[in-house]
């Protein structure tokens, strides 16, 4: 079976290559425990494969034999800009890997859509004053949903696509979103992914919303990776466990995976130690 690598290299190398392709996946977790930096990571790894040929390789090394590259990189965001994401990466990771990563991979802003609902004065999210037809516009467009449903058909086939995030969404409920939307949207691209035969990745800040809630979102998606902070005497360090994931699970368990404990550097979220039933 086809896999699609998530660009982390020990994970892709415990599960054959990367997710089967036609998955989503949830990468839900508590605030500061790696979930973003591991979709960062994701986004630049799989977008300098295609930048940067020597700097995959030192950073990454060779695919697994079932391992097929994603045709691009889609990163999609609710409330930041391109370029604000890449200065939070910037904080973080290499600037050398940073700039040839980052030229592969293409962001989504839609920003406009999700504030112009809300008190938000519109000059703090859009650049220019709209004019009369930018206005009408404005009031004839689509939702939210009906615009992310729009732009992933267009840039979801055959590609790896990061949305960030589900959590904004879910914070919006009430305006013109509500709980139902959210799991019908997260089915959807479960059944539309198969078609697509690429890879989505959902992040999920998991302190947004109850258990009953995330494990709705996590029964309608293919795969859910959980990202914890785990205390130990006077240290702490973050974890990851992948609490469901068709196709894959069974491989981590025939390695008598417990879980994975991570860490973030220079080339942003890696694999530190993997855990293992004695």
């Amino acid at each position: 079976m086809k896999r699609i690598p998530f660009g982390i290299r020990q994970l892709d190398a415990v599960v054959n290559g990367g997710a089967p392709a036609g998955s989503v996946v949830l990468l839900s977790g508590e605030g500061g425990a790696g979930t973003r930096e591991f979709m960062h990571t994701s986004a630049v790894i799989n977008g300098l494969a295609e930048e940067d040929g020597d700097l995959f390789d030192l950073h990454y090394g060779s695919l697994s034999a079932d391992a097929v590259l994603p045709e691009s990189v889609h990163y999609v965001s609710f409330t930041a800009s391109g370029g604000q994401l890449e200065a939070e990466m910037r904080l973080a990771m290499d600037e050398e890997l940073l700039e040839a990563g980052l030229a592969g991979v293409e962001f989504h802003d839609l920003s406009e859509r999700y504030f112009h609902v809300s008190p938000v004065p519109r000059e703090w999210y859009a650049e220019e004053t709209p004019t009369i037809k930018d206005l009408r516009a404005r009031h004839e467009r689509d939702d939210l949903l009906g615009a992310l449903g729009e732009k992933l058909g267009d840039v979801a086939p055959g590609n790896l696509v990061l949305i960030d995030s589900l959590s904004d969404l879910i914070n919006g409920l009430g305006r013109d979103i509500d709980w139902t939307d959210i799991t019908y949207l997260v089915s959807g691209l479960q059944r539309a992914a198969h078609e697509w035969g690429g890879l989505i990745l959902l992040h999920l800040n998991s302190e947004t919303l109850s258990d009953v809630r995330e494990g709705q979102l996590s029964d309608a998606a293919h795969g859910t990776m959980e990202f914890s902070w785990e205390s130990g005497g006077s240290t702490r360090a973050r974890t990851l466990v992948v609490k469901q994931f068709r196709g894959v699970l069974s491989q981590i368990e025939a390695e008598n995976i417990v879980q994975f404990e991570t860490e973030i550097g220079d080339a942003g979220f890696d694999i530190s130690d993997v855990r293992k039933i004695r």
